[in-house]
């Protein structure tokens, strides 16, 4: 067991909570690509309600949005740990921070995808 794993309880939501909040603080100040996904979410989330599409349509558009979020944190945090570990160039790190780029990718082009489908 780990010593960080103490908590419980309500305690530990609260403790979870501010760690979210803390990560999501840190990937807005210092990840130029979160907050240009951000912005993103802030234009077509809202845009879709406007929309004439059905709810699982609108859930569709709305959680590809969320979901490409989710991965630039992940990306991010992947990044984070390789240049913890070393700065120092080597393939391996190299393929780490190429692959979360390369799940990017694929979250954004599920984007355009779901997006065009829907409303093509």
């Amino acid at each position: 067991m780990s010593p960080f794993k103490g908590q419980t309880g309500l305690k530990r939501i609260l403790n979870a909570s501010g760690y979210s909040l803390d990560g999501l603080r840190a990937a807005f100040v210092g990840e130029a690509a979160f907050r240009q996904l951000v912005l993103l979410n802030v234009v077509l989330i809202p845009l879709s309600f406007f929309l004439n599409v059905s709810r699982v349509e609108q859930a569709l558009l709305i959680a590809v949005c969320l979901l490409a979020l989710i991965v630039e944190l992940l990306n991010s945090a992947v990044e984070a740990a390789i240049d913890r570990i070393s700065l120092e160039l080597h393939p391996l790190s190299k393929n780490a921070k190429d692959m979360g780029s390369a799940a990017q990718l694929v979250a954004l082009t599920m984007i355009a995808l779901v997006w065009g489908v829907i409303l093509l």
